[in-house]
């Protein structure tokens, strides 16, 4: 029988709802014990969805509480900092929703409370997109089957915001998402994670709809946060990264990574669609390695984590900091207009 694993969930959002109580639910012995979110009403709703018994009014009731091993943090980055420290703190495991924090600061303290409790998991939801491919890219790039890797090319465009009348989105709010811009930090988390650190970045961004009306106060909020969004940056390895990132793009060509090596292209359409063309031949299709194309295992792996004593690979709060500096230094180019080294931030 498996050791018995209660967790509380604070902020169960979309995302709780849709992966992480399934998933958490689904592994023989975890049991969920609280539920607390920004409402009685909608505690209650996922409280009666997946037969939560206690629902929380605070968030201190789910830390000072003796009969919880486990947080699931899902709220909106603004809270991740505050509720990741406090949980470890008080002893209880963490699993907390991307992106890790509004800033490289907050990505720090997280990191050091960690580390200060090294016997508790501290784990941070992966950049999905990527799961079922992305062991076999690093192989290839490790066997050098691209040879020298020079160019990559990131494609992240969509439609999305084109229409002015939608709602303001917690994306939109610098408050709520510090100073994070749309998918960036997902596709840098992939990129760092194929190919090693970023060292450097110099982006470019506009705004297109300034303003969303607030359902919440009822009026019209201003936003600064890009939906047009140029980076390029250097790599650790030496390979030049493009990235275009933009929400007002319509009728745009699906999401594209292609990575340009000196003995071919290896260019990837999300999912599995993965393909290589060595130098003067047709690109052919790359099946994933044998037993590799895992795909969503967040809530296994933490719970292996947890149980089994195994580190965190996806995604631990070393790789959450790296992104998270990546993030600022973005923002720094953007607000001063130059390189900015990530030695910076």
């Amino acid at each position: 029988m498996a050791d018995p694993l209660r967790v509380a969930f604070i902020g169960a959002g979309a995302n709780t709802t849709l992966r992480h109580l399934p998933g958490l639910l689904a592994i023989e012995g975890v049991t969920a014990i609280a539920v607390c979110n920004r409402s009685t009403q909608s505690s209650q709703r996922v409280a009666d969805e997946f037969g939560i018994s206690r629902i929380e009014d605070d968030p201190a009731a789910i830390f000072a509480a003796d009969d919880i091993d486990a947080i699931c943090i899902g709220t909106w980055p603004y809270r991740h900092r505050d509720y990741t420290v406090r949980a470890l703190e008080s002893g209880k495991h963490v699993l907390c929703e991307a992106r890790m924090a509004m800033n490289a600061s907050e990505a720090r303290e997280m990191l050091a409370a960690s580390q200060q409790r090294e016997d508790l998991v501290a784990q941070l939801v992966p950049g999905p997109m990527d799961l079922l491919v992305w062991r076999t890219i690093k192989r290839l790039v490790k066997e050098r089957v691209l040879g020298e890797i020079r160019e990559v090319h990131v494609d992240v465009t969509n439609g999305s915001a084109i229409d002015r009348s939608l709602p303001l989105h917690w994306r939109n709010a610098t408050e709520f998402s510090g100073h994070n811009v749309m998918m960036f930090g997902i596709f840098n988390e992939i990129i760092n994670r194929w190919f090693g650190e970023t060292e450097s970045v110099i982006a470019d961004g506009e705004t297109f709809v300034k303003t969303r009306h607030d359902e919440a106060s009822g009026r019209d909020f201003f936003i600064e946060i890009p939906d047009s969004l140029g980076v390029f940056a250097k790599m650790s390895n030496g390979a030049r990264v493009n990235y275009r990132i933009s929400t007002i793009t319509h009728a745009a060509p699906p999401l594209t990574i292609a990575v340009y090596g000196s003995e071919g292209t290896l260019r990837w359409l999300g999912e599995d669609d993965l393909t290589f063309a060595s130098l003067g031949e047709n690109p052919k299709s790359v099946i994933p390695d044998e037993g590799t194309a895992i795909g969503w295992n967040v809530e296994k792996d933490f719970v292996d984590s947890i149980r089994e004593n195994k580190p965190v690979e996806l995604t631990n709060f070393d790789a959450g900091l790296h992104y998270m500096r990546v993030t600022d230094a973005v923002h720094l180019s953007l607000a001063e207009g130059r390189v900015v080294n990530l030695d910076e931030v």
